[in-house]
């Protein structure tokens, strides 16, 4: 027996968090009766398990894809104004299986993976798991050597206490400054409030890490299957089989 939300993310319905969401408003039934209490278990051996009606298998296989996101995309399955998403840039038949793995601003572009391996896309996303990401973070002026000390110190943001794992200047363009950052708490527009607290707005964001995982020389907009030597090097970056079942 597993929670609903932990067999919809394995599933590759969507993350933990937002199967919660969809428990919560009564669109998973088990066994033809709508469950929507948090915390409520099922055996997907024995259960049907469905979601808006629809039975959900839960042997399908597995997907990993690495897309170099360009900027002016968002990174969500659909966007209820028809902007551009990140799944224009992918085959078709992958569409009805994958979902983006966290979030990149509309704004910054760079290594964004989607798969619809539940349990892994919670691991990577979820802060208790600290997993590192890098970012080249472009900056207008030139960055003092305090103010990027300040960045490894760790500044007051509106949210609390922050601070960059690893931190140096890998440009100096006439009038500007490309930082390199790691941070792994993945908060919400942590890099920009980072940057904007020692002074310098980000000017172009792009990342290029996540985990072990390098964004390399892939083109904008381009994507790739990842290997399983690389899905087995971010499976032992999360520690995935050594997590217990109930941990959120």
């Amino acid at each position: 027996m597993e929670r609903l939300q932990k067999l919809l993310a394995r599933a590759g319905i969507a993350s933990r968090r937002e199967s919660e969401k969809l428990i919560a408003a009564g669109r998973v039934s088990v066994n033809g009766k709508i469950v929507t209490a948090p915390g409520t278990k099922a055996d997907p051996e024995s259960d049907t398990i469905a979601l808006d009606g629809e039975v959900l298998n839960f042997a399908e296989s597995k997907h990993y894809l690495l897309l170099n996101k360009p900027a002016e995309v968002l990174s969500t399955r659909h966007d209820p104004q028809g902007r551009a998403t990140v799944m224009d840039l992918i085959p078709q038949r992958l569409c009805a299986y994958v979902y983006p793995v966290g979030r990149l601003d509309m704004d910054a572009e760079g290594l964004l993976l989607l798969t619809n391996d539940g349990e892994l896309a919670h691991a990577l996303t979820h802060p208790s798991f600290e997993i590192p990401k890098t970012y080249l973070a472009t900056v207008p002026g030139q960055v003092s050597a305090d103010k990027l000390q300040a960045l490894l110190d760790g500044v007051e943001l509106e949210d609390g206490f922050a601070a960059a794992d690893a931190a140096e200047i890998v440009e100096l363009p006439t009038a500007s400054t490309v930082l390199r950052l790691t941070l792994h708490e993945g908060r919400k527009r942590e890099v920009k409030r980072l940057c904007e607290a020692i002074g310098h707005r980000v000017i172009a964001l792009k990342r290029v890490s996540v985990g072990p995982l390098e964004l390399g020389d892939l083109g904008r907009g381009k994507y790739r299957e990842l290997t399983s030597e690389e899905v087995a090097q971010l499976y032992a970056a999360t520690g995935l089989d050594k997590v217990e079942d109930d941990r959120k």
